[in-house]
């Protein structure tokens, strides 16, 4: 009997030791790209440029400065922010519309080739925007997950080799378990489906500044939402050293008149990214949401005043393009001044990334808030 049940223990850790060793690990075929890719992003003293509104949305910018919304005025626009002289030594990767990807400067030069010459990855948005989630209080979901596996290898030959998704959430029409729910299984779909085609997925669950909430209701939000967002990327064997992150810092809503200053927006922003996010994951490359350009950068700059477990660095699109376009005006002979006006911002949210940023450089202009009630990208 003793011999028997022996023999029936060492078979039974047998096989457990023999199901141990089928457990299959991941390696995906760029997994390797997909770390080298996103460290390059996430690189000292760097940051994205984030050039991908919609044609519609880039129409607004341009009818504010008087310009038609035409392709070649989108593409002129857009060759003056990609071909700055210097812009890589303070931006590491820029995120482009599929239309942008495609064009190329007034000298047949494609745009990826400018970019890649200033060691700039070139970025692609892939998601199809926001439309209203049903059964709910005005909350919204994301499409863009069908056909995404052939867009993504399309964009990959094209020389893209990042991509960005961006879905929100909102606390004054929620956020309900449902929409969080949605968001966050939707981000982790396309994480995996974009690093099998080669692309590191910038993961972007904007937790928007419209209503009136506090600091404390943001950092309440922000923590279940990447809660569930890295619950639904581990379930989808999502790599996080191949991936970036694209959070809105921890604020008070818009509207709300208790405002917080940088070293409270790092101090709630810096708790929340501890307790949520895991030190395998190279860079967190914040949105600016509306903040002003001197705003973001003063926030940026707090939270890099002592080291993090990740690359904290930025990637604005309107905190870097405000001044310029205002610069640009449309007319060819201002280029250059427009040009100097991105290096002037570019720069000092290098500096900030670096926790040496210094305001006393700026002029009243850079505090001009940039915040749209329900803004659409």
């Amino acid at each position: 009997m003793a011999l028997m049940m022996k023999s029936s223990t060492m078979k039974a850790v047998s096989g457990r030791v023999s199901r141990r060793s089928a457990v299959v690990v991941r390696a995906g075929k760029y997994d390797e790209e997909l770390i080298k890719t996103a460290n390059t992003v996430a690189s000292k003293g760097r940051g994205i440029l984030a050039m991908d509104e919609s044609n519609a949305t880039c129409g607004k910018r341009l009818d504010s400065i008087g310009v038609e919304n035409t392709e070649e005025n989108r593409r002129a626009y857009r060759e003056l922010l990609c071909t700055t002289p210097g812009i890589g030594q303070y931006i590491s990767g820029a995120i482009l519309f599929e239309e942008t990807l495609y064009q190329s400067t007034k000298d047949g030069k494609k745009f990826v080739d400018a970019m890649n010459e200033q060691n700039i990855v070139p970025g692609i948005k892939v998601d199809k925007g926001l439309v209203p989630l049903a059964n709910t209080n005005g909350e919204s979901w994301c499409m863009g997950l069908d056909g995404l596996d052939k867009r993504c290898a399309e964009y990959y030959k094209a020389g893209a080799r990042f991509a960005k998704w961006r879905s929100v959430v909102s606390i004054p029409h929620g956020p309900s378990l449902i929409a969080l729910r949605d968001c966050a299984y939707g981000l982790a779909r396309y994480a995996a489906i974009a690093q099998n085609a080669g692309l590191v997925p910038i993961v972007e669950p904007e937790v928007l500044l419209d209503g009136e909430h506090d600091i404390d209701r943001c950092l309440e939000v922000q923590e279940a939402i990447w809660a569930e967002t890295f619950k639904y990327m581990a379930d989808n064997k999502v790599m996080f050293e191949g991936i970036l992150l694209k959070p809105a810092m921890v604020t008070p809503g818009a509207d709300c008149p208790n405002r917080a200053g940088p070293a409270k927006v790092a101090e709630y922003t810096l708790r929340m990214l501890r307790r949520r996010v895991p030190p395998a994951v190279p860079g967190i490359m914040f949105l600016s949401g509306g903040q002003s350009e001197l705003e973001s950068t003063l926030n940026l700059n707090a939270m890099n005043q002592s080291p993090n477990p990740w690359h904290v660095s930025f990637s604005y699109a309107r905190a870097l393009q405000n001044t310029v376009l205002k610069t640009w005006q449309g007319k060819p002979e201002n280029v250059p001044a427009a040009q100097a006006a991105l290096l002037k911002r570019a720069k000092a949210n290098s500096d900030a990334q670096q926790g040496k940023y210094d305001p006393a450089v700026e002029d009243k202009a850079a505090a001009q808030g940039m915040y749209e009630k329900g803004y659409v990208y």
